[in-house]
């Protein structure tokens, strides 16, 4: 039996030359109808932003206080500057699917808010298909300033994340 994928809708692909890149992507997604709704898996090696991109995010979306990685404890929640919430997920310390039935995940991703998931592999099955799909790579050294280049990669995987690119 072969896994079924969701169909990709839209790609786009940027290269971010530093932290000031990620912040001012972050912010104009930020600005977009129907984020404080959405599910964006993040993926990337240990190391490549993807924390940075949800710190830029979420303090676009008006969330004070300390934002850090959950590592952890798996699951971050904070408060959006509407009233809404946003959850913070990291998955990458996630060892055994009951985990997910037994800490109310299914619950937390069927409320209203805003959902990111860092490590969405180690969760195989159980997350539901993503708005979008933030994939962050390490420049490869040949740009100028190459430690701090990233090259991105955002695909949209339904309507809502077609119109969260549009």
């Amino acid at each position: 039996m072969t896994a079924q994928h969701p169909p990709i809708l839209e790609t786009l692909r940027f290269h971010w030359h530093g932290e000031a890149d990620c912040e001012r992507f972050a912010q104009a997604l930020a600005a977009r109808p129907g984020i404080t709704d959405a599910f964006i898996e993040l993926q990337g090696t240990l190391g490549a932003g993807k924390t940075t991109f949800v710190r830029h995010l979420l303090r676009a979306l008006g969330v004070a206080g300390r934002i850090k990685s959950p590592t952890y404890a798996v699951l971050e929640p904070h408060e959006l500057r509407d009233g809404g919430r946003a959850a913070h997920f990291d998955f990458y310390r996630f060892n055994d699917p009951r985990e997910w039935l037994d800490a109310g995940f299914r619950d937390v991703f069927a409320a209203p808010g805003l959902k990111l998931a860092e490590w969405p592999d180690m969760v195989p099955g159980l997350l539901p298909v993503p708005d979008l799909r933030v994939d962050i790579a390490i420049g490869d050294g040949v740009d100028e300033g190459a430690d701090d280049t990233r090259h991105v990669t955002i695909q949209a995987l339904t309507p809502a994340g077609v119109a969260l690119l549009a």
